[in-house]
């Protein structure tokens, strides 16, 4: 998943917000030097992407990229996190009662106590997205697109990577069932299994 679902899953905390967007940066990272509540954090973010890569609509919906984008992993999955992070916004309310505008304000805020703790590239693309609100993006089509290309542009050898945005575009329709049909799963197996879940601490 990608970072908005994964602060969605988190507990309204800054550790826990810092923990569960620390797996995407663990590379190199003695984790142990931090508290408790990241390192529960990190383990919740590690069980949503367990989840997540086992089920079978996820599977599904990455089976409808084509195939000269497959390969790329596991840098083409990354287009349908963002997707579906997309997704999450387009049908928030069916999720939650938070207002969005609300949970994105908290989140930042609560991201921003932790940046100056946070490894160096995790300051640096998470300080990023809270300055220029990748969030924003991802509520337009247009903004998953633009997310993309930047995916693309990281890639180090010539690639066709960003015509996966045209994938995207031609099973929008189907992907989207499959989102919804997957993440009230994710949620419920993350709130009874989840190693932040409050029964378990």
């Amino acid at each position: 998943m990608n970072y908005l679902a994964h602060l969605f899953l988190a507990r309204p905390t800054a550790d826990s917000h810092f923990g569960n967007l620390l797996g995407d940066f663990r590379r190199g990272v003695d984790v142990n030097a931090f508290s408790s509540g990241v390192q529960l954090g990190l383990k919740n973010h590690y069980e949503v992407d367990k989840f997540t890569d086992s089920h079978r609509n996820v599977l599904d919906a990455k089976s409808l990229f084509h195939k000269s984008r497959r390969r790329f992993a596991p840098v083409a999955p990354v287009a349908l996190d963002i997707y579906f992070d997309h997704l999450l916004i387009k049908h928030w309310t069916k999720f939650t009662t938070q207002r969005f505008d609300d949970f994105r304000e908290e989140s930042f805020q609560l991201l921003e106590q932790r940046l100056p703790y946070m490894p160096r590239n995790m300051q640096h693309s998470i300080g990023h997205m809270i300055t220029h609100d990748w969030f924003e993006d991802y509520a337009k089509e247009e903004g998953i697109a633009k997310a993309i290309s930047v995916v693309a542009k990281r890639i180090r050898f010539a690639n066709t990577f960003h015509y996966v945005v045209d994938d995207i575009s031609e099973n929008k329709e189907q992907i989207e069932a499959m989102f919804l049909a997957f993440f009230p799963d994710l949620i419920t197996h993350i709130k009874k299994n989840g190693p932040e879940n409050t029964d378990k601490i």
